[in-house]
């Protein structure tokens, strides 16, 4: 077999895998252009520098089923973990904290799709920070959904106990806090934050959704909470669409950077 430094322009072309050969030859740099810088000052030294670089970077190539390019991967990533992340959000308003299981079931997807992506220098890091944020977003979105949702669409009101409900969970009694409306309407509270069975009759002041779509909860806006976790969760949706944008950009500068070797 002929060494390194004794193969020709076509060998070394030919030793590529085809979508490498497309690709080369979709920005310009196919095989009769190599052949014209290997036949120039330290030709063939400068050939297997593009074809290495190139080799090496998360490059724009077409795909073997003509589908697109590299861009594509890391753009279906992004889609899939965007549009699992607003499904399991919105699962949150109505399941509550059990539409983080759906999360951790869809991210399954997610590490699959991150792993399709092409390799490259950095990949690995960038792939790992796009998972890593997709369950972040996840996890606290699906925990903190109604917090979030009574902090935008609540209005305190004064509201009066009523007799509390008692359930056994888990072998332990517990009490339900109960509480009247303005209307007259009485619902059981989101959280017990109270000890309400020994003060019924009484009035407090309690977060009401206006829509009826989720129980009241004692305490003001304030009491709520879920900001904190509100900016960490948009830190993590921040960083999960940063993430392929940066492998692109990581990907067509190491491409350009190959060309230049050329000049």
């Amino acid at each position: 077999m002929a060494g390194e430094d004794e193969r020709s322009v076509d060998e070394l072309f030919a030793e590529l895998p085809e979508k490498w050969q497309r690709a080369l030859e979709e920005v310009g740099m196919g095989l009769p252009e190599l052949r014209r810088i290997g036949a120039g000052p330290d030709g063939m030294q400068r050939v297997r520098r593009i074809l290495s670089e190139f080799s090496t970077s998360p490059r724009p190539v077409r795909m073997s089923d003509g589908r697109g390019s590299a861009v594509w991967p890391w753009g279906r990533l992004l889609l899939v973990a965007a549009a699992s992340v607003v499904v399991c959000l919105l699962l949150g308003l109505f399941i509550g904290k059990a539409a983080g299981f759906v999360g951790l079931g869809l991210g399954l997807l997610v590490i699959w799709l991150a792993f399709k992506t092409p390799d490259g220098r950095g990949v690995s890091a960038v792939r790992f920070l796009t998972v890593a944020a997709y369950f972040v977003t996840v996890l606290i979105g699906t925990s903190f959904a109604n917090a979030w949702y009574l902090q935008l669409r609540g209005e305190e009101q004064t509201v009066t106990l009523v007799s509390p409900t008692h359930q056994w969970t888990h072998g332990t009694r517990e009490t339900y806090c109960r509480v009247r409306l303005h209307d007259g309407s009485v619902h059981e509270v989101i959280d017990n934050k109270d000890n309400c069975a020994d003060r019924v009759g009484q009035t407090t002041t309690a977060v009401v959704d206006p829509s009826g779509h989720y129980d009241p909860s004692l305490g003001t806006k304030s009491d709520i909470g879920g900001i904190v976790e509100g900016y960490v969760c948009l830190g993590a949706a921040a960083v999960l669409v940063l993430t392929p944008v940066t492998a692109v950009v990581m990907g067509r500068r190491d491409r350009n950077r190959a060309l230049r070797t050329v000049a």
